[in-house]
């Protein structure tokens, strides 16, 4: 498992750092050493405006609510449990007035950490079920997850509005720089968000995964929460949610995805396919160890 852990924790920092690559050098193609300087501190920028106010706006996007432990007993003994069995702080806890079957959790660490469970999830999942996907939440916050999965978000972000404000501006390179020239720096500009989208794929869905094991190792139930997978998908697809500027930024950090996504868009999704998921926790029920990652 720590092995397993070391190799992980090298691929998502190593995607983090081409994401970075792209930004330094779309940067330095639209301005130089300038666009460089520029690009570097809108990036420092945008990386400390995401570690302290992504759990607000995430919680703002879904209409999260504070609950206390006498509102939701059952919920707050879940989280008590689990989150003592971990031997971590106990998180802030939400409820969303969605019908839509869905959870999250968001927060720079674990002292920080909230989860947000929706008024749908709560109605059609049995409650070994919500103890499955509350493990899984709970292991997205043990692992930074949420920080490094909104570092990831906020990176492309950057990524995306450099290339697209090139566009608008002269590129800062003189003609006598042994430069790519103006197909190479077009390719860049139109091939970078894209590269930025299928980095943060990765990203994205390689967390996913590894929650699901946690998570399932957590509460010791891989079979319920493959069941409560199968339940919320189901549910998602059936009431997609209307896609704001604050949800799509935040729908990374719900469990299945809370848009509608069909034809291309499925190949852009920040979710691995359900199907796959619920494979690999019925197989770590069988086989009792980690899920294939």
């Amino acid at each position: 498992m720590a092995v397993h852990r070391h190799h992980n924790g090298l691929r998502t920092a190593l995607l983090l750092g081409l994401l970075t690559a792209l930004i330094i050098g779309i940067g330095y193609l639209i301005g130089g050493g300038t666009g460089l300087v520029v690009a570097v501190l809108i990036s420092l920028a945008m990386n400390a405006a995401t570690y302290f106010w992504s759990d607000k706006i995430a919680l703002r996007s879904m209409g999260a609510q504070p609950v206390s432990e006498a509102q939701a007993p059952q919920l707050y003994a879940m989280v008590r449990e689990l989150s003592t069995a971990a031997r971590q702080p106990m998180p802030r806890l939400y409820i969303s007035p969605t019908a839509q079957p869905n959870a999250f959790a968001t927060g720079r660490n674990p002292k920080n950490a909230a989860v947000c469970v929706t008024d749908g999830i709560m109605r059609i999942l049995a409650p070994r079920e919500l103890r499955a996907v509350i493990g899984h939440e709970l292991s997205h916050v043990y692992n930074r997850d949420i920080l490094i999965s909104s570092v990831a978000a906020a990176l492309g972000g950057i990524i995306t509005a450099l290339a697209y404000l090139a566009w608008f501006i002269p590129f800062g390179r003189s003609d006598d720089d042994d430069g790519p020239g103006i197909l190479g720096v077009l390719a860049m500009l139109i091939l970078g968000p894209i590269a930025a989208s299928l980095i943060q794929l990765g990203i994205s869905r390689s967390r996913e995964f590894e929650a699901d094991a946690d998570g399932a190792r957590l509460s010791n139930d891989p079979l319920a929460l493959a069941s409560a997978l199968r339940k919320i998908d189901a549910g998602a697809s059936a009431m997609p949610l209307q896609p704001t500027s604050q949800l799509q930024s935040s729908a990374h950090l719900m469990i299945a995805n809370p848009l509608r996504a069909a034809g291309v868009a499925k190949l852009f999704s920040t979710h691995p396919p359900m199907a796959e998921r619920v494979e690999r926790l019925e197989q770590m029920a069988i086989t009792g160890g980690p899920a294939r990652l």
